[in-house]
């Protein structure tokens, strides 16, 4: 979003809007909210994503429409009452670790790009994460760690991995990668592709349709 110079612009005039599936955390029960107080609910598993949600979300992005994303609390595991608005864009950035689980979900993309970082690095980030934005301790991060993250990555995501069009490996530190997905997304805000797709969403975890004339619609 830096390098294509849409941070500094108002939401209204984007062209390229980035969205995160951990907006679609579901709402949990009360018993689902004691465990995950306790750290022991799995916020690493496919089921605690409104899938639903997701989709539906996508299809509205698709027909180029405004859309509303929720905003989740990581401290009290719930959504917030207010909401972020997402206004129709040229390209939409979709991230997340298990985009390309469901099948249904994944086939709405049209670019997938699979950003692989080594598990030390992933450790690394999720502790400073945790203790710096979510008031956790090392002990509880650890073994959640031990107990839901690491597993579901392993059964979950990493598997995903063959469904991706694009692999990044070394992740934000890989330059080349990341200027050749800039220079891609630039030439569609160009028009160059814009003629040639009908629109496009790209994920991150995350068919092309030949139609002139709707050209309006997210790539």
């Amino acid at each position: 979003m830096e390098l294509l110079g849409q941070n500094d612009l108002d939401h209204r005039k984007r062209q390229v809007a980035i969205l995160s599936q951990d907006s679609f955390y579901r709402v949990l029960t009360a018993e689902q909210k004691a465990k995950a107080v306790r750290g022991q609910f799995n916020f690493d598993h496919p089921d605690a994503f409104d899938n639903d949600l997701v989709v539906a979300t996508l299809w509205d992005i698709k027909a180029g429409k405004t859309v509303h994303i929720p905003v989740y609390d990581f401290v009290s595991h719930s959504r917030k009452a207010e909401v972020v608005t997402v206004y129709p864009a040229d390209v939409v950035l979709f991230e997340g670790i298990l985009m390309f689980y469901s099948q249904e979900i994944r086939d709405l993309f049209q670019m997938k790009l699979f950003v692989d970082t080594d598990a030390d690095t992933r450790l690394s980030r999720r502790v400073l994460r945790d203790i710096s934005e979510r008031g956790r301790d090392l002990e509880g991060i650890l073994a959640q760690y031990i107990t839901f993250v690491k597993p579901a990555f392993e059964e979950f995501c990493l598997p995903t991995k063959k469904y991706a069009d694009v692999i990044i490996p070394r992740g934000a530190d890989n330059l080349v990668a990341i200027n050749l997905i800039v220079q891609h997304i630039q030439d569609i805000l160009n028009g160059g592709l814009t003629k040639r797709l009908n629109g496009c969403l790209v994920a991150h975890d995350v068919r092309k349709q030949q139609n002139l004339e709707s050209s309006s619609r997210p790539h």
